[in-house]
């Protein structure tokens, strides 16, 4: 084929701060890209095998009042919460932040999820004036050839351009954030998952709204005070402390990008975009409304006896909908409750879903949803609660009832199977997959599950058994999938799993898990899937049923057996 230009190039015009399809689609990748690397980042420079290996944290960025633009495809339990850990960040320091200053927090009824989960949160200040001028073109477009000289993006450790004070004129445009699960954040049992707690002060430390660097400097003393002057305290600080280090520098790599894409574009067009992407993400999931009926709802009963209720109520006229969860169950003596920002990862996690373009989970998604929650409820505790469970296990109930409610998928295995092991020297941590449920999409098509996937709010990945090994004093006998135990229906669910860990040595064991007397349920006529166990081989050859949240000690030649539930499939055979 040969082709003649037969008219002039005309000049592209210079981008401006209206929403334009194309430049949508270019901003939603590039925010994208930014958690992205992020992510590569921390991974690249974690210590614990917890973040390493399993991937178990989020990354994302975040605009100047703290709601979410955009993150990479990590952990929705994560994602949607840590918008609540920024905004208390900003509110709790509102005139006292600058240029270097980092801040970390995992205080669950102050904008944080469960103690192992630390949030670490680095504004990114406007450019000093020399950068500035650099960066403004006309339309926002860096002209070729000139202002690259002054080197506008300067990634300094210190988060900023240069030691300058809010009094020069700098304020905060945007926030970057990363969330790590650490292996071990102290509390009565190593792996900081105690299924034996009741008040969040045996979980382990809390840091609620530390200066983790101080305008460059990081705080290593203090931090390490804090993490060892506890009751229960961090068996591991200096583990924390390095992983901690990587979260930082993860957080610089979104502050370096954000600045980049500030030169090349301009901050109108930057900020312009932000709103955009919330926008349109918000006019998705109305979309989505129109096809979900007046008002739905659903029940769901949980292995510790209390119910998640929720009812879905749709607004025609306004375009909106209602998720009131009135009628679950109260907090109670046990560690299953969630803090509100977990209840909210999950609507935001839900409907983002239910929309089938690609576009990133940000803020946008719940403008049209209102989530009722009533104080009191196990998704609304206050101090002293204890919520390690809230996170990874009512995160998934919460989840599996809202796909109910919108007949959208069977239950999947409403668990993440926690298994944490460990003693003085080691500590260790993961969930452990099932297969994913049947269902249909929106647009009506059906789908039957995949085998042995996380599904939903967990989003990390196991161990390789070479690294396992070498870092830990166990053995990795068996892992399989277990062929034909996802329930089944016109789609059927994807297959659960089975592992075997043989330890090496004396170590501490717990396991936080859920569906072990009810299996989760089918949709649609769908059957049901099956419930999962966990037992422990002694050495004598006996075998002993831990109890859904159980911790037990296993000597040296002794095995965990752990097997999943299963999820449920959909629709009449």
């Amino acid at each position: 084929m040969l082709l003649r230009r037969v008219e002039k190039k005309r000049r592209q015009a210079a981008l401006g701060t209206e929403a334009d399809p194309v430049m949508l689609e270019v901003f939603n990748n590039l925010f994208m890209s930014i958690a992205e690397q992020m992510g590569v980042t921390l991974q690249n420079t974690a210590y614990s095998v917890n973040i390493k290996e399993r991937l178990d944290f989020s990354c994302a960025v975040f605009d100047r009042h703290g709601a979410l633009v955009a993150n990479a495809p990590h952990m929705p339990v994560h994602l949607g919460s840590m918008d609540r850990s920024v905004e208390t960040i900003i509110r709790l320091n509102s005139g006292d932040i600058h240029p270097g200053d980092v801040f970390a927090l995992n205080a669950p009824y102050n904008g944080g999820t469960h103690l192992p989960d630390i949030t670490v949160v680095t504004p990114v200040f406007s450019l000093p004036l020399e950068g500035r001028v650099a960066a403004q073109r006309p339309g926002g477009v860096l002209s070729e050839g000139t202002a690259r000289a002054s080197n506008p993006v300067d990634p300094t450790p210190s988060g900023g351009f240069a030691a300058t004070s809010p009094s020069s004129g700098e304020e905060i445009l945007f926030w970057a954030a990363s969330r790590g699960h650490h292996a071990d954040i102290g509390g009565t049992a190593p792996g900081s998952m105690t299924p034996l707690a009741t008040t969040v002060d045996e979980e382990g430390v809390l840091f609620d709204n530390f200066r983790i660097v101080d305008r460059g400097k990081f705080r290593e003393k203090e931090l390490e005070t804090l993490l060892t002057d506890h009751r229960y305290p961090a068996r591991n600080p200096h583990q924390n402390i390095a992983d901690l280090k990587a979260q930082i520098a993860a957080n610089e790599k979104g502050v370096a990008e954000l600045r980049k894409m500030v030169a090349h574009f301009g901050l109108d067009v930057v900020e312009a975009y932000m709103g955009h992407v919330q926008d349109n993400a918000a006019e998705s999931v109305r979309r989505v409304l129109e096809r979900l009926p007046d008002s739905s709802q659903y029940e769901y009963p949980t292995d510790t006896g209390q119910i998640i209720k929720v009812k879905i109520t749709v607004d025609r006229q306004k375009r909106e909908a209602t998720v009131d969860f009135t009628g679950t169950s109260p907090v109670m003596k046990n560690n299953f409750n969630a803090p509100e920002p977990v209840a909210r990862a999950a609507v935001l996690y839900a409907f983002r879903v239910m929309v089938e373009d690609m576009i990133p989970m940000n803020a946008g998604c719940l403008r049209p949803i209102n989530i009722i929650i009533p104080d009191g409820c196990m998704l609304k505790p206050a101090y002293p609660a204890a919520v390690v469970a809230g996170n990874v296990e009512t995160s998934q109930h919460v989840t599996n009832a809202l796909f109910g409610a919108m007949g959208a998928m069977a239950n999947a295995q409403g668990t993440m199977n926690n298994l944490t092991f460990g003693n003085k020297t080691y500590q260790y941590y993961e969930t452990i997959c099932s297969g994913s449920p049947a269902g249909q999409m929106n647009s009506g098509r059906g789908f039957a599950g995949t085998s042995g996937v996380h599904t939903h709010m967990t989003n990390s990945r196991l161990t390789d058994p070479e690294v396992l090994e070498l870092r830990f004093p166990v053995l990795l006998e068996d892992f399989h999938i277990r062929e034909g135990s996802g329930g089944k229906g016109k789609w059927s669910a994807g297959d659960g799993t089975r592992r075997t860990i043989r330890f090496l040595e004396k170590m501490e064991c717990a396991i936080l898990s859920s569906h072990r007397n009810r299996p989760p349920q089918g949709l649609d006529g769908g059957g049901d899937g099956e419930v999962g166990s966990t037992k422990v081989r002694r050495k004598d050859g006996t075998i002993d049923l831990l109890k859904a949240c159980d911790q037990t000690v296993l000597q040296a030649g002794e095995a965990v057996i752990l097997t999943t539930p299963t999820p449920g499939g959909f629709g009449k055979l």
